[in-house]
Protein backbone atom coordinates (compact mmCIF):
# COMPACT_ATOMS: atom_id res chain seq x y z
CA UNK A 1 0.00 0.00 0.00
CA UNK A 2 0.98 3.23 -0.84
CA UNK A 3 2.36 5.44 2.21
CA UNK A 4 0.54 8.75 2.60
CA UNK A 5 1.45 11.58 4.86
CA UNK A 6 -0.65 13.65 6.63
CA UNK A 7 -2.31 16.55 4.53
CA UNK A 8 -1.71 20.02 4.80
CA UNK A 9 -4.69 21.65 2.94
CA UNK A 10 -8.47 21.24 4.58
CA UNK A 11 -11.33 21.41 2.44
CA UNK A 12 -12.88 25.12 2.76
CA UNK A 13 -16.37 23.96 3.56
CA UNK A 14 -15.67 20.09 4.98
CA UNK A 15 -19.94 19.58 5.07
CA UNK A 16 -20.22 15.89 2.84
CA UNK A 17 -23.61 14.87 4.83
CA UNK A 18 -26.02 13.49 2.50
CA UNK A 19 -28.38 15.65 4.48
CA UNK A 20 -28.84 18.00 5.55
CA UNK A 21 -26.61 18.98 2.64
CA UNK A 22 -23.59 21.49 2.47
CA UNK A 23 -25.03 25.20 1.96
CA UNK A 24 -24.58 27.01 -1.07
CA UNK A 25 -20.55 28.82 -1.94
CA UNK A 26 -20.51 31.68 -0.63
CA UNK A 27 -23.93 31.15 2.28
CA UNK A 28 -24.36 32.96 5.11
CA UNK A 29 -27.24 33.54 7.19
CA UNK A 30 -27.00 37.43 7.31
CA UNK A 31 -27.42 36.99 3.18
CA UNK A 32 -29.50 34.26 2.72
CA UNK A 33 -31.98 35.03 5.41
CA UNK A 34 -31.79 39.06 5.39
CA UNK A 35 -35.59 39.29 4.28
CA UNK A 36 -37.04 36.06 6.48
CA UNK A 37 -40.79 36.82 7.39
CA UNK A 38 -40.10 36.48 10.96
CA UNK A 39 -43.23 36.64 13.66
CA UNK A 40 -45.30 36.90 10.25
CA UNK A 41 -48.30 34.63 9.92
CA UNK A 42 -47.49 32.07 6.69
CA UNK A 43 -51.35 33.36 5.81
CA UNK A 44 -49.95 36.75 5.64
CA UNK A 45 -50.52 37.74 1.84
CA UNK A 46 -47.14 38.40 1.75
CA UNK A 47 -45.70 34.93 3.18
CA UNK A 48 -47.69 33.17 0.60
CA UNK A 49 -46.63 35.13 -1.87
CA UNK A 50 -43.14 33.95 -0.35
CA UNK A 51 -44.28 30.51 -0.32
CA UNK A 52 -45.47 30.69 -3.95
CA UNK A 53 -42.37 31.76 -5.10
CA UNK A 54 -40.68 28.74 -4.08
CA UNK A 55 -43.27 27.16 -5.79
CA UNK A 56 -42.65 29.00 -9.37
CA UNK A 57 -38.85 29.28 -9.43
CA UNK A 58 -39.13 25.33 -8.71
CA UNK A 59 -41.06 24.89 -11.61
CA UNK A 60 -38.77 27.46 -14.02
CA UNK A 61 -35.49 25.87 -12.99
CA UNK A 62 -36.83 22.73 -13.64
CA UNK A 63 -39.13 23.36 -16.49
CA UNK A 64 -41.98 20.98 -14.87
CA UNK A 65 -43.83 20.42 -17.61
CA UNK A 66 -46.78 21.64 -19.11
CA UNK A 67 -50.32 21.39 -16.75
CA UNK A 68 -48.21 19.42 -13.81
CA UNK A 69 -48.65 21.35 -10.31
CA UNK A 70 -46.19 21.48 -8.11
CA UNK A 71 -47.17 21.85 -3.64
CA UNK A 72 -44.86 22.41 -0.75
CA UNK A 73 -46.01 19.59 1.87
CA UNK A 74 -45.03 18.63 5.15
CA UNK A 75 -42.36 16.04 6.03
CA UNK A 76 -39.72 16.51 3.82
CA UNK A 77 -39.71 13.99 0.90
CA UNK A 78 -40.86 10.84 3.36
CA UNK A 79 -44.12 13.13 3.72
CA UNK A 80 -44.36 13.25 0.08
CA UNK A 81 -44.23 10.27 -0.78
CA UNK A 82 -46.76 8.95 2.00
CA UNK A 83 -49.04 11.82 0.33
CA UNK A 84 -48.35 9.64 -3.44
CA UNK A 85 -48.89 6.31 -1.77
CA UNK A 86 -52.09 7.03 0.37
CA UNK A 87 -54.05 9.15 -2.19
CA UNK A 88 -52.98 7.48 -5.35
CA UNK A 89 -52.55 3.51 -4.94
CA UNK A 90 -55.30 1.38 -4.67
CA UNK A 91 -56.86 0.80 -7.87
CA UNK A 92 -54.55 -0.64 -10.33
CA UNK A 93 -51.97 -3.33 -9.88
CA UNK A 94 -48.34 -2.42 -8.77
CA UNK A 95 -44.49 -2.42 -9.39
CA UNK A 96 -42.60 -1.16 -6.58
CA UNK A 97 -39.00 -1.22 -6.88
CA UNK A 98 -36.58 -1.53 -3.34
CA UNK A 99 -32.74 -1.38 -4.14
CA UNK A 100 -31.64 0.34 -1.41
CA UNK A 101 -32.72 1.78 2.04
CA UNK A 102 -35.40 4.34 1.34
CA UNK A 103 -36.93 2.69 -1.60
CA UNK A 104 -37.24 -0.65 0.74
CA UNK A 105 -39.52 1.30 2.52
CA UNK A 106 -41.50 2.17 0.17
CA UNK A 107 -42.38 -1.51 -0.29
CA UNK A 108 -42.73 -2.18 3.36
CA UNK A 109 -45.80 0.68 3.50
CA UNK A 110 -47.38 -0.35 0.57
CA UNK A 111 -47.47 -3.83 1.70
CA UNK A 112 -47.53 -3.90 5.28
CA UNK A 113 -48.86 -0.51 6.40
CA UNK A 114 -51.37 -0.18 3.01
CA UNK A 115 -51.76 -3.97 2.69
CA UNK A 116 -52.30 -4.17 -0.74
CA UNK A 117 -52.63 -7.47 -2.65
CA UNK A 118 -51.59 -6.67 -6.20
CA UNK A 119 -47.88 -6.12 -5.46
CA UNK A 120 -44.78 -7.01 -7.46
CA UNK A 121 -41.59 -6.00 -6.02
CA UNK A 122 -38.45 -6.10 -7.40
CA UNK A 123 -35.04 -5.93 -5.42
CA UNK A 124 -31.33 -6.88 -6.79
CA UNK A 125 -29.33 -9.71 -5.57
CA UNK A 126 -26.95 -7.26 -4.63
CA UNK A 127 -26.65 -4.17 -2.83
CA UNK A 128 -25.20 -1.36 -5.17
CA UNK A 129 -26.77 -2.90 -8.22
CA UNK A 130 -30.26 -1.96 -10.07
CA UNK A 131 -33.11 -4.58 -10.44
CA UNK A 132 -33.57 -5.65 -14.41
CA UNK A 133 -35.53 -2.51 -15.29
CA UNK A 134 -37.45 -3.55 -18.71
CA UNK A 135 -39.50 -6.46 -16.13
CA UNK A 136 -41.32 -3.24 -14.76
CA UNK A 137 -44.48 -2.73 -16.07
CA UNK A 138 -45.50 0.91 -16.55
CA UNK A 139 -49.07 -0.45 -17.72
CA UNK A 140 -49.13 -0.86 -13.45
CA UNK A 141 -48.39 1.56 -11.09
CA UNK A 142 -44.76 1.45 -10.62
CA UNK A 143 -43.53 3.18 -7.46
CA UNK A 144 -39.25 3.89 -7.43
CA UNK A 145 -36.21 6.07 -6.07
CA UNK A 146 -34.49 7.92 -8.72
CA UNK A 147 -31.30 7.61 -6.69
CA UNK A 148 -30.93 5.11 -4.13
CA UNK A 149 -29.18 7.03 -1.86
CA UNK A 150 -28.04 5.27 0.51
CA UNK A 151 -26.58 2.57 -2.31
CA UNK A 152 -25.74 5.43 -4.90
CA UNK A 153 -27.39 3.63 -7.95
CA UNK A 154 -29.31 6.23 -9.97
CA UNK A 155 -31.55 5.17 -13.01
CA UNK A 156 -29.48 5.46 -16.45
CA UNK A 157 -32.61 6.84 -18.30
CA UNK A 158 -36.10 6.83 -18.57
CA UNK A 159 -36.65 4.63 -21.86
CA UNK A 160 -38.40 1.57 -19.59
CA UNK A 161 -41.05 3.77 -19.15
CA UNK A 162 -43.47 4.11 -21.86
CA UNK A 163 -45.21 7.09 -23.43
CA UNK A 164 -48.90 5.54 -23.62
CA UNK A 165 -48.67 3.93 -19.97
CA UNK A 166 -51.53 2.85 -18.22
CA UNK A 167 -50.38 3.59 -14.88
CA UNK A 168 -49.01 5.86 -12.88
CA UNK A 169 -44.99 6.79 -12.36
CA UNK A 170 -44.42 7.74 -8.62
CA UNK A 171 -40.69 8.53 -8.01
CA UNK A 172 -39.12 9.52 -4.79
CA UNK A 173 -36.55 11.90 -6.67
CA UNK A 174 -35.01 13.31 -3.90
CA UNK A 175 -31.35 12.68 -4.06
CA UNK A 176 -30.95 13.31 -8.07
CA UNK A 177 -33.34 16.02 -9.25
CA UNK A 178 -32.03 19.38 -9.88
CA UNK A 179 -28.71 17.47 -10.17
CA UNK A 180 -29.24 14.46 -12.75
CA UNK A 181 -30.92 14.42 -16.23
CA UNK A 182 -34.46 13.29 -15.51
CA UNK A 183 -37.07 12.77 -18.01
CA UNK A 184 -39.79 14.62 -16.12
CA UNK A 185 -42.49 14.12 -18.31
CA UNK A 186 -41.97 10.25 -17.98
CA UNK A 187 -42.67 10.54 -14.40
CA UNK A 188 -46.67 11.22 -13.09
CA UNK A 189 -45.37 11.88 -9.09
CA UNK A 190 -42.16 13.32 -8.28
CA UNK A 191 -41.09 14.00 -4.65
CA UNK A 192 -38.40 15.74 -2.94
CA UNK A 193 -36.79 17.67 -0.32
CA UNK A 194 -35.12 21.14 -0.05
CA UNK A 195 -32.49 19.66 2.04
CA UNK A 196 -30.59 18.22 -0.78
CA UNK A 197 -29.35 19.09 -3.99
CA UNK A 198 -30.53 23.13 -2.94
CA UNK A 199 -28.64 22.39 0.68
CA UNK A 200 -31.28 24.80 2.32
CA UNK A 201 -33.37 24.03 5.00
CA UNK A 202 -34.87 20.49 6.63
CA UNK A 203 -38.72 19.75 7.02
CA UNK A 204 -40.31 20.08 3.77
CA UNK A 205 -41.22 18.56 0.82
CA UNK A 206 -42.53 19.19 -2.99
CA UNK A 207 -44.60 16.79 -4.74
CA UNK A 208 -45.08 17.50 -8.83
CA UNK A 209 -48.54 16.10 -9.99
CA UNK A 210 -48.75 15.03 -13.64
CA UNK A 211 -53.06 15.75 -15.51
CA UNK A 212 -52.57 11.92 -15.62
CA UNK A 213 -52.16 12.07 -11.16
CA UNK A 214 -54.65 15.00 -10.77
CA UNK A 215 -57.35 12.99 -13.06
CA UNK A 216 -56.37 9.65 -10.32
CA UNK A 217 -56.91 11.99 -7.51
CA UNK A 218 -60.51 13.30 -8.60
CA UNK A 219 -61.70 9.99 -9.90
CA UNK A 220 -60.45 7.62 -7.16
CA UNK A 221 -61.29 7.34 -3.53
CA UNK A 222 -59.10 5.38 -1.75
CA UNK A 223 -61.00 2.78 0.67
CA UNK A 224 -58.93 3.78 4.30
CA UNK A 225 -58.92 6.96 5.77
CA UNK A 226 -56.05 9.70 5.11
CA UNK A 227 -55.27 11.68 7.65
CA UNK A 228 -55.45 15.43 7.04
CA UNK A 229 -51.73 16.03 6.87
CA UNK A 230 -51.50 13.71 4.02
CA UNK A 231 -54.71 14.69 1.62
CA UNK A 232 -54.43 16.16 -1.61
CA UNK A 233 -57.95 16.26 -2.29
CA UNK A 234 -61.04 18.31 -1.24
CA UNK A 235 -64.36 18.11 -2.40
CA UNK A 236 -63.26 15.02 -4.57
CA UNK A 237 -61.17 17.83 -6.83
CA UNK A 238 -57.50 18.78 -6.18
CA UNK A 239 -56.85 20.81 -3.45
CA UNK A 240 -55.33 23.77 -5.20
CA UNK A 241 -54.01 26.04 -1.90
CA UNK A 242 -50.70 24.09 -1.35
CA UNK A 243 -50.19 24.58 -4.65
CA UNK A 244 -50.02 28.45 -5.14
CA UNK A 245 -48.46 28.43 -1.14
CA UNK A 246 -51.59 28.13 1.43
CA UNK A 247 -49.78 25.13 3.08
CA UNK A 248 -51.40 22.31 4.87
CA UNK A 249 -49.88 23.09 8.48
CA UNK A 250 -47.39 25.76 9.34
CA UNK A 251 -44.02 26.40 7.16
CA UNK A 252 -40.85 27.80 8.68
CA UNK A 253 -40.21 30.85 7.10
CA UNK A 254 -37.20 31.18 7.68
CA UNK A 255 -36.72 27.59 5.80
CA UNK A 256 -38.70 29.56 2.88
CA UNK A 257 -36.35 32.41 2.69
CA UNK A 258 -33.52 30.00 2.51
CA UNK A 259 -35.48 27.87 0.08
CA UNK A 260 -36.00 31.08 -2.06
CA UNK A 261 -31.76 32.33 -1.87
CA UNK A 262 -30.94 28.62 -3.15
CA UNK A 263 -33.39 28.77 -5.87
CA UNK A 264 -31.75 32.34 -7.03
CA UNK A 265 -27.94 30.82 -6.65
CA UNK A 266 -29.20 27.80 -9.13
CA UNK A 267 -30.55 30.07 -11.61
CA UNK A 268 -27.16 32.17 -11.18
CA UNK A 269 -24.84 29.12 -11.80
CA UNK A 270 -26.52 28.10 -15.22
CA UNK A 271 -29.48 26.85 -14.15
CA UNK A 272 -30.43 23.05 -14.10
CA UNK A 273 -27.58 22.49 -16.45
CA UNK A 274 -24.93 24.12 -14.54
CA UNK A 275 -26.47 22.31 -11.43
CA UNK A 276 -25.84 18.78 -13.56
CA UNK A 277 -22.57 20.20 -14.43
CA UNK A 278 -21.13 20.75 -10.84
CA UNK A 279 -22.56 17.71 -9.68
CA UNK A 280 -20.97 15.49 -12.58
CA UNK A 281 -17.58 17.03 -12.05
CA UNK A 282 -17.97 16.31 -8.18
CA UNK A 283 -18.30 12.43 -9.23
CA UNK A 284 -15.64 12.85 -11.85
CA UNK A 285 -13.10 14.10 -9.09
CA UNK A 286 -13.70 11.13 -7.18
CA UNK A 287 -13.44 8.97 -10.46
CA UNK A 288 -10.29 9.92 -11.01
CA UNK A 289 -8.62 9.58 -7.44
CA UNK A 290 -10.65 5.81 -7.38
CA UNK A 291 -9.07 4.80 -10.46
CA UNK A 292 -5.42 5.55 -9.22
CA UNK A 293 -6.02 3.98 -5.65
CA UNK A 294 -5.09 0.53 -4.02
CA UNK A 295 -7.73 0.52 -1.52
CA UNK A 296 -10.87 1.77 -2.15
CA UNK A 297 -13.84 1.49 -5.18
CA UNK A 298 -17.13 2.53 -6.10
CA UNK A 299 -19.69 0.38 -4.60
CA UNK A 300 -21.68 0.76 -7.69
CA UNK A 301 -19.88 -0.76 -10.62
CA UNK A 302 -21.41 0.38 -13.34
CA UNK A 303 -20.58 3.50 -14.57
CA UNK A 304 -23.79 4.18 -16.36
CA UNK A 305 -25.91 3.85 -12.90
CA UNK A 306 -23.26 5.21 -10.60
CA UNK A 307 -25.16 8.44 -8.93
CA UNK A 308 -23.36 11.74 -9.20
CA UNK A 309 -25.01 13.14 -5.86
CA UNK A 310 -24.57 10.20 -2.92
CA UNK A 311 -21.39 8.89 -4.02
CA UNK A 312 -20.95 5.56 -2.71
CA UNK A 313 -17.55 3.80 -2.06
CA UNK A 314 -16.60 0.14 -0.64
CA UNK A 315 -13.39 -0.61 1.14
CA UNK A 316 -11.38 -3.42 -1.51
CA UNK A 317 -8.29 -3.64 0.87
CA UNK A 318 -8.36 -7.57 1.35
CA UNK A 319 -6.92 -6.95 5.04
CA UNK A 320 -9.89 -4.70 5.67
CA UNK A 321 -11.99 -7.45 3.52
CA UNK A 322 -10.59 -10.18 5.92
CA UNK A 323 -11.77 -8.92 9.21
CA UNK A 324 -14.83 -9.58 11.04
CA UNK A 325 -18.35 -8.55 11.07
CA UNK A 326 -18.11 -6.94 14.06
CA UNK A 327 -14.90 -4.86 13.03
CA UNK A 328 -16.28 -3.36 10.06
CA UNK A 329 -18.34 -0.45 11.42
CA UNK A 330 -16.31 0.49 13.93
CA UNK A 331 -13.51 0.83 11.23
CA UNK A 332 -15.42 2.99 9.40
CA UNK A 333 -16.72 5.09 12.20
CA UNK A 334 -12.92 5.56 13.50
CA UNK A 335 -11.93 6.97 10.54
CA UNK A 336 -14.61 9.44 9.78
CA UNK A 337 -13.90 10.21 13.67
CA UNK A 338 -10.10 11.33 13.06
CA UNK A 339 -10.77 13.06 9.70
CA UNK A 340 -13.94 15.13 11.48
CA UNK A 341 -11.43 15.76 14.44
CA UNK A 342 -9.02 17.16 12.33
CA UNK A 343 -12.29 19.57 11.10
CA UNK A 344 -11.48 17.83 7.23
CA UNK A 345 -14.25 16.39 6.98
CA UNK A 346 -18.42 15.49 8.21
CA UNK A 347 -20.41 12.65 7.68
CA UNK A 348 -19.60 11.31 5.26
CA UNK A 349 -19.70 7.48 6.92
CA UNK A 350 -22.66 5.19 4.59
CA UNK A 351 -25.57 4.88 6.01
CA UNK A 352 -26.00 2.57 9.38
CA UNK A 353 -28.39 -0.05 7.64
CA UNK A 354 -26.27 0.09 4.33
CA UNK A 355 -23.15 -1.76 3.63
CA UNK A 356 -20.10 0.01 5.80
CA UNK A 357 -18.46 2.62 3.63
CA UNK A 358 -18.10 5.47 2.74
CA UNK A 359 -20.67 7.87 1.17
CA UNK A 360 -19.36 11.18 -0.84
CA UNK A 361 -22.14 13.91 -1.44
CA UNK A 362 -21.30 15.04 -4.66
CA UNK A 363 -24.50 17.83 -4.98
CA UNK A 364 -24.67 20.66 -6.90
CA UNK A 365 -24.06 22.79 -3.71
CA UNK A 366 -20.63 21.24 -3.15
CA UNK A 367 -17.44 22.42 -4.81
CA UNK A 368 -15.14 20.14 -6.60
CA UNK A 369 -11.74 21.29 -5.20
CA UNK A 370 -13.64 20.72 -1.38
CA UNK A 371 -13.70 16.99 -2.33
CA UNK A 372 -10.38 16.81 -3.87
CA UNK A 373 -8.86 18.35 -0.70
CA UNK A 374 -10.74 15.57 1.15
CA UNK A 375 -9.94 12.47 -0.43
CA UNK A 376 -6.19 12.67 0.83
CA UNK A 377 -7.13 12.90 4.56
CA UNK A 378 -8.85 9.50 3.49
CA UNK A 379 -6.15 8.09 2.25
CA UNK A 380 -4.00 9.41 5.14
CA UNK A 381 -6.85 8.46 8.03
CA UNK A 382 -7.64 4.66 6.56
CA UNK A 383 -3.76 3.85 6.14
CA UNK A 384 -3.61 5.14 10.06
CA UNK A 385 -6.36 3.41 11.68
CA UNK A 386 -5.58 0.21 9.97
CA UNK A 387 -2.17 0.94 11.43
CA UNK A 388 -3.74 0.92 14.82
CA UNK A 389 -6.17 -1.86 14.26
CA UNK A 390 -3.13 -4.17 12.96
CA UNK A 391 -1.03 -3.25 16.25
CA UNK A 392 -4.24 -4.19 18.26
CA UNK A 393 -4.26 -7.27 16.36
CA UNK A 394 -0.55 -8.10 16.70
Amino acid sequence: MTLHSKPETKPANPCFSSGPCAKRPGWSAETALAGVLSGRSHRAKIAVARLNEVIERSKKLLDLPEGYELAIVPASDTGAMEMALWNLLGPRGIDVVGWEVFGKIWVSDILQQLKLEDVRKFEPAVFGELPDLSKLDTDRDVVFTWNGTTAGAAIPNGDWIKEDRKGLTICDATSAIFAMDIPLDKLDVITWSWQKVLGSEAAHGMIALSPRAIERLESYTPAWPIPKILRLTKGGKLNMDPFIGKTINTPSMLAVEDCIDALKWAENVGGLQGMIERSRNNLQVIEDWVEKSDWIDFLVKDPAMRASTSITLEINDPWFLDQSEDKLWPFIKDVVAMIENEDAGYDFANHRDAVPGFRIWGGSTVEAADIQALLPWLDWAYQQVKQEYQAKAA
